[in-house]
């Protein structure tokens, strides 16, 4: 560990604790994807989760995120980890969270998770989009302000990656053209609604569960979106327990035709896939495009 780091690190457990802070121990912990990951047990009993990363390839990342967390956190409606501190030090950027124990995922939990989910898209936002940018995994995230979802999905979510395929050789004028298509067909896909607060990268590894199987939102991409654009995430990568999409459909009805428009928001996520890791997620994508020639 750095030393100027765990210096930092050791003056701020040490102020939230109360205690002089005689040992610091780190465990990598798996999962981090960009960002070094560690466990912190201070003094052989307060634990903390560490998140590291370079402070100029990801300009601001943590600091977005701990702004996204505090936002979901002052809605009182799902559980997210208590931000201790996020800095700069040296060349490195760092995020220190309280450290989630975890829990069984049971009955109650599922529909927990699907009863404040539904409640948590009902907080509205007066457009789409949010005050600031942020990011979408290891990609920046233009959250600029629209009034029509349909132009933000367009020009914020899909254009901006598409862009970026085309430049890497990644997508041909061929799928292209196939997303001009869509585009003519989105009002009638998208049912209007107002803008939801969502998550905005909520696949299986976003969230936890507590020791007391609590759900606990972790990594948000925050913005005012379509609430499908959360719930189509959750199927992308084995999807969630059925009791989850039971208990969000009775407080908070889908939509007659979700399932199509499911499929339409995940064109975004396989698009940051195709982008950060290559060509084996044209498929998925061109696959969902064929449906709406």
């Amino acid at each position: 560990m750095n030393a100027s780091i765990e210096e930092y690190l050791n003056k701020i457990i040490s102020a939230k604790t109360g205690q002089e802070i005689s040992s610091l121990l780190f465990t990598p912990v798996g999962g981090g994807s960009i960002n070094d990951t560690f466990g912190v047990i201070a003094n052989g009993k307060f634990r903390f989760f560490l998140k590291i990363n370079s402070a100029s390839k990801f300009p601001n990342l943590f600091e977005k995120e701990r702004n996204g967390l505090e936002f979901l956190g002052k809605q009182k409606i799902l559980q997210v980890p208590l931000v201790v501190a996020c800095t700069e030090i040296e060349h490195y950027q760092i995020l220190l969270l309280d450290w989630i124990e975890g829990g069984i995922k049971s009955e109650k939990f599922w529909k927990q998770f699907g009863e404040q989910l539904a409640a948590l898209h009902r907080v509205s936002g007066n457009r789409f989009g949010y005050p600031e940018d942020n990011y979408m995994g290891a990609l920046p995230q233009s959250n600029s302000e629209l009034d029509n979802w349909i132009e933000f999905f367009i020009q914020h979510r899909l254009e901006p990656q598409i862009n970026l395929a085309k430049k890497a050789g990644l997508i041909q004028a061929k799928q292209a053209g196939a997303f001009k298509n869509l585009y003519a067909k989105l009002n009638g896909i998208f049912n209007a609604e107002p803008a939801s607060l969502v998550h905005g990268d909520l696949w299986s590894g976003n969230f936890m569960c507590n020791q007391n199987s609590e759900p606990v939102l972790i990594d948000p991409a925050i913005y005012f979106g379509h609430r499908s654009m959360d719930l189509a995430m959750t199927t992308l990568f084995g999807g969630f327990d059925k009791l989850f999409y039971e208990s969000y459909h009775h407080h908070f009805p889908f939509p007659s035709n979700y399932r199509e428009q499911w499929e339409v928001c995940n064109l975004y996520p396989l698009l940051i896939h195709l982008d950060l890791f290559g060509i084996g997620y044209l498929g998925q994508i061109e696959t969902i495009l064929r449906k709406f020639r």
